[in-house]
């Protein structure tokens, strides 16, 4: 029993929904890179040396972050936290996922995707984790550029090329990064005062955030437009670029205007949404030709 609690909190500390989201991300990415055929051993092994890695950055954060995890009560019970697992305990088990997950992407991927998850890893399990989370209000701003990575990671998993396409990618989640986490940021500021972390609703205050959050939904709009612009996309994920940008500048100004107290959780719970919408579009636009031809034969 004492075994089976012990695996369950190792693989709490790897945070598997966010790696998750983090795999969803780079095999838009792997798909998108992938031109003519998609190589399944290579997405696969790409798959998992991205999580591995991604697991190893987020158990360090879980060691690094364990006394304020302690004052907030969505954080409280983490495994090192509580002190059901020791922190030297986190450190070691991050070493091995870290190290098995460069293995797998230096062996069976390419150096390149390997060097870049490892730069990830430093960014979010170092940097930002130690650095930037409790020592400024850009904290999202600037992390968010590692979290942004993965269609990136995907994206160089295929070719062992950095392209134009997975930088807009990177980008889009770069702007999507601030107003997603501010929304939350504002729903949930008794948490965030209580452990002492400068979220920008805490420095700056409530209307200060909200108006930045509108800032970045209007540049996050414009960026969603560029894979039209540059040729990586057509006519239907145009469209739905700009339906899902119109709902989403909707609820920035709504924010503004509307007093309503529900509003900033329930932009965030549309942002999730909308990302994951807003891919899809992407995919379907690029397999598009191929599905068409498919359903003529």
């Amino acid at each position: 029993m004492q075994q089976t609690r012990i695996v369950l909190d190792l693989l709490d500390m790897t945070k598997p929904r966010v790696v998750l989201l983090m795999l969803a991300c780079a095999l838009v990415g792997m798909l998108l890179a992938s031109q003519n055929s998609v190589s399944l051993p290579l997405i696969a092994a790409g798959l998992l040396g991205i999580a591995l890695v991604a697991g190893s950055a987020a158990v360090m954060n879980h060691v690094i972050d364990a006394e304020w995890d302690r004052r907030m009560a969505r954080t409280q019970n983490r495994p090192v936290a509580t002190g059901r697992i020791r922190p030297r305990e986190g450190i070691l088990f991050s070493l091995v996922l870290g190290v098995a997950g460069a293995t797998v992407l230096f062996v069976f991927v390419n150096p390149l995707a390997a060097w870049l998850n490892l730069a990830s890893w430093l960014g979010y399990g170092i940097f930002y984790s130690i650095f930037l989370k409790h020592n400024t209000s850009q904290n999202i701003v600037v992390g968010g550029l590692f979290g942004a990575a993965p269609p990136l990671l995907g994206w160089v998993s295929i070719t062992n090329t950095i392209e134009p396409g997975a930088l807009v990618l990177v980008l889009i989640i770069f702007l999507w990064t601030p107003p997603h986490f501010w929304a939350l940021a504002i729903d949930r500021i008794k948490d965030y005062k209580s452990a002492g972390i400068p979220m920008l609703p805490l420095t700056h205050g409530d209307r200060y955030t909200r108006w930045w959050i509108l800032a970045y939904t209007v540049l996050l709009f414009v960026s969603t437009l560029l894979p039209f612009f540059i040729g990586m996309s057509g006519w239907l994920y145009l469209s739905v670029a700009v339906l899902l940008g119109i709902v989403y500048l909707g609820y920035s100004v709504a924010m503004l205007v509307v007093e309503d107290p529900t509003l900033p959780l329930k932009s965030f719970r549309y942002s999730i949404t909308y990302l994951t919408v807003l891919f899809a579009g992407l995919l379907l636009d690029h397999y598009l030709p191929e599905i068409t031809t498919a359903l003529t034969v």
